[in-house]
């Protein structure tokens, strides 16, 4: 396994940076990357770029920064706060989870006495910060406010298990890529996108405006190996996967079969992913000026968009590895 920097990666995944105020962890990110770079900025929407500059094709590599949160919507008379959801959030998984503010604010999601879990959803929630009436809650919380999931980051010399690992493990690759590529003739754009968990939307003007040759996403997938599981052929620790299909995109066979044979000649371990929900930032680059020829490498995840989603750090590395072995080619 690669010698990645583990102390990176917990402090990217325990970043809050909710969709649509990615400041902090876009911060972090820029300070680590600048001395590797030809070029750093971003644009009028909040999407990092970092460009390694070639003579060859443009290759556009995306992975999302922002993470799923819960946007405050009314304040009650004893301090109670209701709350709308910013990105795909589950009532069931939210339920008596800690959460944090961006001012440090600390709450406890709470519940309505309910009768069955079936009655579980997401009007029935609330978050208590401990405040006894609405004025002192708005000494700390405003209308619009959003909180992310709050919970340690767990690591071994296996997994780790954090929440935002949806997509931060995507935005922690990219930056190994940018540090360990030694040479490329193609001329490549990192992308730390914004918005991508309400809409892919930081991916739509950044393939826009920079109209690349190829597009490759960093993200995670679900996994087929917990008991009784839906079925799905993604195994933890058995290799990244090369994305063939989700609901936002049929992967070109120009880029699924790049990854593959580089995966091959290198003797890289590999899974193939047909998924049958949800996209990824390759969903709406595609879709750019004329269309781009895209694909997604993703990360096998279990329990993603909980506090807990967990990701295996070999199959970390070999992403790592093999995108290096695609960007070393002439595409």
């Amino acid at each position: 396994m690669r010698n990645l920097n583990l102390d990176l990666l917990k402090r990217i995944v325990a970043t809050y940076s909710p969709s649509g105020n990615e400041t902090r962890v876009c911060e972090l990110i820029k300070e680590e990357v600048k001395d590797y770079a030809d070029e750093v900025y971003t644009d009028p929407l909040g999407n990092l770029i970092v460009r390694k500059k070639g003579q060859g094709k443009k290759v556009l590599l995306a992975g999302h920064m922002d993470q799923i949160g819960l946007m405050v919507t009314y304040i009650d008379d004893k301090g109670f706060i209701r709350f709308t959801n910013v990105g795909g959030i589950s009532p069931a998984v939210t339920f008596s989870q800690r959460v944090i503010f961006e001012n440090g604010t600390i709450g406890v999601v709470g519940c309505e006495k309910i009768d069955s879990l079936k009655d579980l959803t997401l009007d029935k929630l609330f978050i208590d910060i401990g405040a006894s009436s609405k004025e002192e809650a708005e000494e700390k919380i405003s209308i619009g406010d959003i909180c992310v999931y709050y919970s340690e980051v767990i690591m071994d010399d296996k997994n780790i298990i954090a929440p935002a690992l949806d997509d931060r493990i995507g935005c922690f690759i990219m930056i190994e890529i940018l540090k360990s590529l030694k040479a490329s003739e193609n001329d490549i754009y990192f992308v730390f996108t914004v918005q991508e968990e309400v809409g892919t939307r930081g991916a739509k003007t950044a393939g826009y405006a920079i109209e690349p040759d190829i597009a490759i996403s960093y993200d995670v997938t679900a996994t087929g190996d917990t008991p009784k599981s839906k079925p799905m052929a993604v195994k933890l620790g058995d290799g990244p996967a090369v994305k063939i299909k989700d609901n936002s995109i049929l992967c070109h066979p120009k880029v699924k079969n790049l990854m593959i044979e580089q995966a091959e000649k290198n003797s890289i371990p590999y899974q193939l992913e047909v998924l049958e929900f949800g996209g990824t930032d390759s969903g709406a680059i595609h879709l750019t000026r004329a269309g781009v020829p895209s694909g997604v490498l993703s990360i096998p995840s279990r329990y993603i968009h909980s506090d807990c989603e967990m990701v295996s750090l070999i199959d970390v590395s070999n992403a790592v590895e093999l995108s290096l072995r695609i960007l070393e080619e002439e595409i």
